[in-house]
């Protein structure tokens, strides 16, 4: 069988992760090539240096392509920052042909209906997935091709993004020598990588809790029903323990990471005085209550995102925490009884194999999210820099508007 090498690129606030995939079939993926360096120039995933988001984007491609052997030519590529948004639309058209038979020309019309929804000057399209169709009335039709109708209506979930945010991101990552294949909006991917069809079919809240941003879906019927980004994460912790505790804010990262416990009364050896680096000394619940006081804001903004309060009937399997940040210890366990709804840690769970060691963590999510995106044949991007597609020359002439 043919290689198909798939590469996605991670391009976090803290970390970059260059993935290169063998995938012979969607439940077949080898990882072939992995390259994780630490991030620069980017603050909430917004490039704010591009030379230094230049040398780290081309340090882990070069990482990768070194473990694999193989060169990179082009890569799919994660979104997020604050600038990115979401509305549902809605669409109709009719059904023309003598049979009343739905044609692939009848969803791409349907489609392009939606995408006139009203686009805040600076944005452009990144998603237009459909969420679900009608067909003379009769909602929740997954795959209206080839079934009998006089009229074809389309649920779609819109999401754009800032237009020179996305030109810099890509400008990154051409800088190494890549092509960008896609962009896709980075929870979507992290889905992919944690959520289970049956999570998504009943109704499902994801929070990935990254270094610099919170990127919430929820999904419902199968489909994305709706999209946020939260610009607070583990980079802001970690300033407030800085401040909070009078600590350098590499040593705050550290103790975070190693000490840091939202519920320490669960613990069995209570540690009252931290000895650090260099002198630094800091009080083990001080930390943990600043830790957990901001943990439970944040779980109050990601309710505070959610387009309706009846959060049961929206997502009856709760929420799933996955990102770097959700590895806080007991973060789980507060999450349950803040929110009082269930609450689980997500972490990769597809059966990937090869140079996988760092990838079954949930730092990892989007990572791998953007390589099953691909094998699984999702939905291209509106911004997919390939000819043709669903979209064709719309896809050409975002190409244009987006080529430095």
């Amino acid at each position: 069988m043919a290689k198909r090498i798939v590469t996605a690129i991670d391009v976090g606030t803290t970390k970059i992760a260059t993935v290169m995939a063998d995938v012979k079939s969607q439940d077949d993926i080898e990882v072939i090539g992995l390259g994780v360096v630490p991030s620069h120039g980017l603050h909430k995933g917004i490039v704010v240096n591009m030379d230094e988001a230049k040398s780290s984007v081309a340090s882990s491609v070069k990482e990768a392509q070194k473990v694999s052997g193989l060169r990179i030519d082009s890569a799919y590529v994660g979104v997020t920052g604050r600038h990115v948004s979401s509305i549902n639309n809605h669409g109709v058209v009719s059904i023309p042909h003598s049979d009343r038979l739905v044609r692939p020309q009848d969803l791409k019309r349907v489609l392009s209906t939606t995408r006139g929804a009203p686009v805040p000057e600076g944005k452009k399209v990144l998603h237009a997935i459909p969420r679900y169709y009608a067909l003379d009335g009769q909602e929740r039709v997954k795959k209206p091709v080839g079934m009998h109708g006089t009229r074809l209506d389309v649920e779609t979930h819109i999401i754009t993004a800032s237009v020179s945010s996305v030109r810099n991101l890509a400008k990154c990552i051409r800088s190494a020598g890549i092509e960008v294949a896609d962009l896709i909006l980075e929870p979507l991917a992290s889905g992919e990588a944690v959520l289970t069809p049956q999570e998504m079919d009943a109704g499902i809240i994801m929070a990935d809790i990254g270094g610099g941003t919170t990127d919430i879906a929820v999904f419902k019927d199968g489909s994305i029903y709706h999209t946020a980004i939260i610009p607070v994460a583990g980079y802001q912790l970690t300033s407030d323990l800085s401040i909070g505790l009078g600590l350098p804010f590499t040593v705050a990262e550290r103790m975070k990471k190693r000490y840091g416990n939202v519920m320490p009364e669960m613990e069995d050896d209570q540690v009252e005085d931290l000895g650090l680096e260099n002198g630094h000394t800091a009080s083990h619940r001080d930390l943990c209550n600043i830790i957990r006081s901001r943990m439970e804001e944040l779980f109050e903004l990601i309710l505070l995102e959610m387009p309706t309060t009846d959060y049961q009937s929206l997502a009856p399997h709760g929420l799933v925490l996955t990102g770097g940040t959700s590895n806080l210890e007991g973060l789980d366990e507060l999450g349950r009884a803040a929110l009082r709804m269930p609450v689980r840690k997500g972490q990769p769970y597809a059966e990937i194999y090869g140079i996988t060691d760092v990838l079954y963590d949930p730092a990892y999510a989007t990572t791998v999210g953007l390589v099953l995106w691909q094998a699984r044949d999702k939905e291209p991007s509106a911004w997919q820099v390939k000819r043709g597609g669903i979209f064709g020359g719309f896809v050409n002439l975002i190409r244009k508007i987006f080529r430095s």
